[in-house]
Order: structure tokens, then C-alpha cells, then sequence
């Protein structure tokens, strides 16, 4: 079979292990072949990053779990492997070879810990014992020869929500955790990773094949656009239709409902509102803009919204939602999503589904997706929803309100634009938040993280039939 491309070998080595997870779990024989798995996916004769092919085998054994769901008792979908996490050096700030023993020692006058000492060549040496990593050393060295090594994850996390533990692995707070994803994709030994819910989908599909009455649909994120490039999108939804989903559905028209919702919801408040689109960024609020929480949207996410309308029509179907976000694996276990949204997968775990049953996209027949406007499918980058609520306000007849958003690109903007909507500093009354950089387009999930083009989603969205938002959500019919 052709090998697909993906960004990093990590993202293949991830893409492999749930390949032969789902294609034992297909066959119904996971059980009995887990002993095998780690062989098959990484043979003995293939190069290893780690010390020998033993410890590489250990890490897949991990990694095997993950992708059968990983650690019931910790409640985040982010799980660190540890046994991965010891390739990196200790984070903090070292003394480099451009140390040149000066004189004035400005760095060690300037350390309240006297975490520096000096050799015999007066070059400076810092106690790790002793640093609390201030940088005050750092700042005034003439030399720039003190540095502040991070590592990965760290430099990812812009939340500050990993620590190092002190046996030397990574640890992330699930408190300050938002399940963005970042660190998985950052980390180049793939220690990092997110809980697959890959099995449970298979499950469901398994049951409807026996039950025709349990129908599965599959809600699809528009930023679908561009992900499988070797094939026509076209292509990809019949292929989902042959693993067996009964429906596919755009999330985008979750996202016109949204939009057109989103609009009355922003002329009616009391001047300001947040955005409820991006699950990474609301917890963000929750977690630490608490005071801010009542100006988030009352609508739930695009593909809350349309799986809420379907299941209300058909209360015996199944949903899995299919996108870029590991996010969503922690919305839809969320009170007020679990009843619409029945599991979650990334688009690496649909094209390991696709090769688990040996599925040859580019030769199948093209199918559709048209149930969306352009303003729903644009919501896949970031801009993209700030423009469709002006559509909504447009629609709605509110165009004589004074619409000042603003749209957040990565979670250090969202950062900046509720710390000032904190102290009532923001001109902006509606802040469309995107914890991933580029929008969705640019989550953690994504199968290449290239196609970042805000031309090719809004090629996309051009494509539908429905150039207005109204006009799409007037259609609805399943």
C-alpha cells in the first residue's frame, strides 16, 4: 500500500500503531494479537531512536495503549509516555562555551539563590540545586553565554501547563491543561500523545452493520479541506461511507446555526461576548479568565449544534464527530455535549481507519458534501467566524450595530485579548477565539499541518451551492 505523507516520522510511527490496533479490532482479534502488534510495527530489523529495539518496543507497548484509550484514571485525553520522555536535556538555564571568565561576575552578584559558582578559570557554572530559573543571570551577562534551554513541550505549552518531574519526564497539570494538543504535536520523540477513541468508533460501526436501525453518522470538520491531498475530497467522504458511516455531515452547518444564532445572541448581550466555537479556548476561560465565563456564548459548538439537531430527529443514531482537535475528545465527554456527540476522531485516525481495512481512496467514486454555506465552511480558519457572525448580524436585519470583533490567532492572542477584556481595556465587543495557530486548520489532529492557506479554505467554502446563511439553515433535511 502506498505510503501516506505526514509531517514528521512520529506522525507515522502514531499513524501505524492505530493502523494495527483497528485492523485487529476489525477482525475482532485485538486481544489475542497484542503480544504481536509492537513486532509488526516495528520489526527488528528497522532503526531505532532509542538505546536498543527493546526499550523501542516498550514505548510501543505504551503507545498501543494509548490508542485502545489510554489511562482510564487520568480524566485528560493528553497522556505523557514516560518511558518516552527521557531523550530531551533538563530545561533551565545553562552556562555555554561563550563564557569567558570574566571579571565583574556580573551574573553571580546578580543571583539572590548564589546558584553560581566559578572554577579556576573564573567561567561560571550554575547549581541546579539551587536555580528558580529568573534569567536574571542571563540578562546581564555581556556575553549572551548563559542561555535558557526548554524543552519542547515546554516551548509549546503557552499555558505553562507542563513541568518537568524530577525524575526527569514530563508532567502536565490537568488543572491548567486546555488539551489543545500543542505538545503532542511538538514533541519530536512522540512521548507526548492523545487518548484515541479509534475502537469505540469501530464498535459503533460493527453494530450498525448488524442493526440497520443504528445508524452512525460522521460530522465532519470543514477544515477536511486540503487534509487528504493525495485524493479528491470527493473521494475521501465515499470512502467514509464505505467504513461503514450511514451519513456524512458537515460541521459547517453547525456552524451556520451557530452563526446566525451566535449574531442575535451579540446585538442582545450587554456589549461584549467571547466566542463558544473552540473547546480549547472556552476551557481557557474557565480555567483562567473565571470572571469572564457569563460573556461566552450560549450556543454550543458547531458540531454540538448540528449533532444536537440530528439526534433529535433520529434519537437512535450514533455520532463521531472527525476533525483536527484533540480538544473535542475532552468536549464531547462534557454534560451538555455527551447526549448529541457519541465519540471523536482526529483525521490521522480516519486515515489509519481507511488503511486498517485496506480502503484505496483514490479509486473510489466521488461523493458530496453540500449542506453548508461559504460563512459556515469558513469557519475553519481563523477570521472565519468574526466574518460569518457579520453575515448573521447582516441577515438578521442588526446591520446598524456596532460590530467591533476581534479574531484571536493561537491562544497567546486570546491570552492578550482577555487580559484586557479583564480590566475593560478592550475596544472590541466579540472576541472569536482559536487556541491553534491558523485556526482549526492548524490543530493538533491535523494529518499534514501544511495546508495552512486561508485562500484554499475560502476556495472551499466558494464551493457551496449556499452563499448565505440563512439560505443553508433553511434546507435542513436528513
Amino acid at each position: 500500500m502506498k505510503i501516506r505523507k505526514f509531517d514528521t516520522k512520529v506522525q507515522h510511527l502514531k499513524y501505524k500503531v492505530l493502523r494495527e490496533v483497528a485492523r485487529e479490532a476489525w477482525r475482532g482479534n485485538l486481544i489475542n494479537s497484542l503480544y504481536d502488534l509492537p513486532e509488526k510495527i516495528i520489526p527488528g530489523k528497522e532503526p531505532t531512536m532509542r538505546c536498543c529495539v527493546y526499550k523501542e518496543r516498550a514505548v510501543i507497548e505504551k503507545r498501543i495503549k494509548i490508542a485502545m484509550g489510554g489511562n482510564v484514571a487520568n480524566p485528560n485525553v493528553i497522556e505523557v509516555i514516560d518511558i518516552a520522555c527521557d531523550e530531551c536535556p533538563v530545561s533551565g538555564y545553562d552556562v555555554t562555551d561563550a563564557c569567558r571568565g570574566c571579571l565583574a561576575h556580573r551574573c553571580g552578584d546578580v543571583c539572590r539563590m548564589n546558584a553560581l559558582t566559578y572554577d579556576e578559570h573564573q567561567k561560571a557554572h550554575i547549581d541546579k540545586k539551587k536555580c528558580v530559573n529568573c534569567g536574571a543571570c542571563a540578562k546581564v551577562c555581556p556575553y549572551s553565554a548563559i542561555i535558557n534551554r526548554k524543552r519542547p513541550c515546554e516551548n509549546a505549552c503557552k499555558i505553562k501547563a507542563i513541568h518537568m518531574a524530577e525524575t526527569g519526564e514530563a508532567q502536565i497539570e490537568n488543572d491548567k491543561c486546555i488539551s489543545c494538543g500543542a505538545c503532542v504535536y511538538q514533541c519530536p520523540s512522540g512521548a507526548i500523545s492523545d487518548k484515541s477513541f479509534i475502537l469505540n468508533v469501530i464498535d459503533m460501526i460493527k453494530k450498525s452493520e448488524h442493526n440497520k436501525k443504528c445508524k452512525v453518522y460522521a460530522v465532519v470538520a470543514p477544515s477536511i479541506a486540503g487534509q487528504f491531498s493525495y485524493a479528491k475530497l470527493g473521494q475521501v467522504i465515499t470512502a467514509m461511507e464505505e467504513l461503514g458511516f450511514y451519513h456524512v455531515v458537515e460541521a459547517a452547518l453547525g456552524a451556520d446555526m451557530v452563526a446566525y444564532a451566535e449574531s442575535k445572541e451579540l446585538a442582545e448581550a450587554d456589549g461584549f461576548l467571547t466566542s463558544s466555537c473552540c473547546p480549547a479556548f472556552v476551557d481557557y476561560i474557565n480555567k483562567y479568565f473565571p470572571a469572564l465565563k457569563d460573556h461566552i456564548s450560549h450556543n454550543l459548538s458547531p458540531a454540538a449544534t448540528i449533532s444536537k439537531y440530528i439526534k433529535e430527529r433520529e434519537p437512535d443514531c450514533k455520532i463521531v464527530f472527525v476533525g483536527p482537535c484533540t480538544a473535542k475528545k475532552m468536549e464531547f465527554q462534557k454534560e451538555d455535549v455527551r447526549p448529541y456527540i457519541d465519540s471523536v476522531i482526529t483525521f490521522e485516525e480516519l486515515q489509519a481507519l481507511f488503511d486498517s481495512r485496506d480502503i484505496d481512496v483514490t479509486k473510489l467514486e466521488e461523493g458530496y458534501l453540500d449542506n453548508a454555506s461559504y460563512f459556515g465552511r469558513i469557519f475553519a480558519r481563523s477570521g472565519g467566524l468574526a466574518d460569518a457572525v457579520r453575515q448573521g448580524l447582516k441577515e438578521h436585519n442588526l446591520e446598524d450595530f456596532d460590530y467591533k470583533p476581534i479574531s484571536c490567532d493561537g491562544i497567546e492572542a486570546c491570552k492578550i485579548a482577555l487580559l484586557k477584556a479583564s480590566k475593560n481595556l478592550l475596544p472590541n465587543n466579540f472576541i472569536e477565539g482559536m487556541a491553534c495557530i491558523g485556526g482549526c486548520i492548524g490543530g493538533a489532529g491535523c494529518l499534514t499541518h501544511e495546508a495552512k492557506s486561508k485562500k484554499e479554505v475560502d476556495d472551499y467554502g466558494k464551493e457551496a451551492l449556499e452563499k448565505n446563511i440563512s439560505d443553508a439553515i433553511g434546507i435542513l433535511k436528513y
